[in-house]
């Protein structure tokens, strides 16, 4: 760079602006943090790619004021859960399960667990939704700009970016650097971030078309249709997939193809023929948006940061799309780290707080990695019972399918292998443990000393709630002005919540002192009879496992951070120890504010 040149600064840059590094910006932008993000091609995704939008994701919507447009933009539930296994969509139906929560044994499981429900929303959808939160605040969005490199030091991060447009590289100076950038991402090569798995386990071809299918799907409304026909056990999710974008006229269809052979050169004329063969419709009328190709993956980073640098998302869990997990668990990758950068920025804690975000996330990479990955063995039986696996022959495959017509004992002990095979993949889409049950464990978790509940039932197919520390805030219909609120509503918005109930005033007091002493503000709600929130249906007292004077210190993120049984004259000390716990702060530490002005960023950007 030439001398007279100035280095563009901001307090946070994001590289990536899918899921990860979106909603990283439209959060740190709630918290009035200043961030640059940047991606490296011209708008935000252009393909619907992930799509399941799971509750806690919602919530994190709810949270950044998004969730209303996010369900008018959405496919709702209701339209997502016949999900089919069938010969072509025209062809035979082998079996249905129904997901989402759609199975009316489930709904209620769904209906307790959170204020939001899930919904079907593209990430070519999402991405931009998030970005509108974000831009008109602190955010400045940079696209055709690539990342090259970066150094830390003891300060703060340089990062050289390239405009690619015009060639021209330049340096932003940053307080944190974010790597959103993807399962090929530069910046965990250049931090060496270890990885533990292997990458392009098996190949798939994406083809994004648009077609009325109203006749084939809209009596069984779902967003997944599984084909298994002759050659869709070559891939990455064993069968072929005809996956809904917007009802019922615009389309992703899967095939696979063999990674060893490589990527196949696909054309629109090939793309037609897949979406031809998996409909069931050799006169199907077809337009083709676009195609491309991708490898299923079994990657996870052991450690997601080094220094004042931090990765997310898929570039720190690498896995196949089964269970849904990947825009989700990266927006909330982005929801645990954020508040914690926007609190040290202010001086509010210690660097130390961000030590957490790998102590409390890599175990969640870890966990949805192997889920996803399990997930997709599950196929392999399925095939296995139809008898796909005994033979390459097409027209033998085809005869082995059609036994589950066969009234014959060697049809009703095939139709009983499916029966199974096809319940076992129930993990795949009604997984609400896998989405909702985070337990976090570390430093900025101030423990109760109640020993760990465990989970009654199995903790990946079902949510449970709970109070304990480290646990998301239990959802609560409670009521304001005799209108219905949840406990989450009460938290949040990059601030510390107390939840207590009547005589629980005290707490009031506690959080003062907390103030006083730590100069960070502690919002308490007091839910009883007579009071601005009311206990209603009894919800709250049934849900907070502590005695009606306790207390539930709630973090930004929605985790308890700490909790009380019930109040004492010690009060105010022990929730100032919580809270100087959770913050990374040591006794008779002085912060100091971690701050960049940049209110006129737009006009600190310099050439030569």
């Amino acid at each position: 760079m030439p001398e007279s040149s100035r280095i563009a600064e901001t307090q946070v840059l994001i590289v990536g602006v899918g899921p990860a590094g979106a909603a990283s910006a439209a959060l740190l932008s709630s918290y009035g943090i200043n961030n640059i993000v940047i991606n490296k091609f011209a708008w935000t995704a252009r393909t619907p790619r992930a799509h399941i939008t799971n509750q806690r994701t919602m919530e994190v919507l709810r949270d950044l004021d998004l969730e209303k447009q996010a369900i008018n933009l959405a496919a709702p539930r209701e339209l997502m859960g016949e999900n089919t296994y069938c010969t072509s969509l025209a062809g035979d139906e082998l079996g249905r399960i129904l997901t989402w929560g759609m199975e009316p044994s489930r709904r209620a499981d769904y209906d307790l667990a959170s204020p939001t429900m899930m919904c079907d929303l593209p990430q070519h959808i999402l991405e931009p939704l998030l970005l509108s939160a974000a831009g008109p605040k602190k955010t400045n969005v940079r696209y055709d700009t690539e990342y090259l490199s970066h150094v830390q030091d003891d300060d703060g991060v340089t990062a050289t970016l390239r405009d690619r447009i015009t060639g021209y590289e330049y340096q932003i100076r940053c307080k944190y650097l974010i790597g959103a950038d993807g399962a090929n991402s530069q910046i965990v090569k250049d931090l060496d971030l270890p990885l533990k798995g292997k990458m392009g386990l098996s190949g798939s071809i994406n083809v994004v078309f648009e077609a009325d299918l109203s006749k084939y799907v809209e009596h069984r409304p779902s967003v997944l249709y599984w084909v298994i026909q002759p050659g869709s056990q070559v891939g990455g999710l064993g069968m072929g997939v005809v996956r809904m974008v917007r009802p019922w006229n615009k389309w992703l269809c899967i095939w696979g193809y063999d990674v060893e052979v490589g990527p196949p050169d696909v054309t629109e004329e090939m793309g037609i023929e897949i979406v031809r063969g998996l409909v069931g419709d050799p006169e199907l009328e077809v337009k083709i948006e676009s195609t491309s190709t991708w490898t299923v993956n079994n990657v996870r980073a052991t450690h997601l940061s080094k220094g004042r640098v931090f990765a997310m998302g898929d570039a720190i869990h690498r896995h196949p799309p089964t269970n849904g997990l990947g825009s989700n668990t990266s927006i909330q990758d982005g929801f645990n780290l954020c508040w914690k950068i926007a609190l040290v920025l202010k001086g509010q804690a210690s660097p130390r707080l961000l030590e957490t975000y790998n102590a409390e996330r890599s175990p969640e990479a870890d966990k949805i990695v192997t889920r996803a990955n399990d997930s997709l063995a599950l196929f392999g039986p399925v095939m296995a019972s139809l008898g796909l696996t005994e033979t390459n022959d097409p027209a033998e495959m085809r005869a082995n399918i059609a036994k589950l017509k066969e009234s014959t004992p060697e049809g009703a002990k095939q139709r009983a292998a499916f029966l199974k095979a096809m319940d076992e993949t129930n993990i795949i889409y009604n997984g609400h443990g896998v989405e909702l049950n985070q337990r976090y464990v570390s430093e900025a978790i101030a423990p109760d000393g109640s020993p760990d509940p465990g989970f009654k039932r199995d903790k990946e197919m079902y949510h449970e709630a709970s109070s304990r520390p480290g646990a998301n805030v239990p959802h609560a219909v409670i009521t304001h002005n005799q209108c219905k609120l949840s406990t989450l509503d009460l938290c949040g918005k990059g601030g510390f919540s107390i939840l207590t109930g009547l005589g629980g005033e005290g707490w009031i007091d506690a959080a003062q002192a907390v103030k006083d002493e730590l100069g960070i503000e502690v919002r308490v709600h007091v839910i009883g009879p007579g009071q601005p929130h009311e206990d209603a249906y009894g919800q709250f007292a049934n849900c907070r496992e502590t005695a009606e004077t306790g207390a539930l210190l709630v973090r930004p993120d929605f985790i308890v951070g700490w909790r009380a049984h019930e109040i004492s004259d010690s009060a105010p000390q022990d929730l100032v120890m919580a809270m100087k716990k959770i913050l990374g702060l040591l006794e008779g530490e002085t912060l100091e504010t971690d701050h960049i002005d940049t209110e006129t960023l737009t006009d600190r950007w310099l050439s030569d």
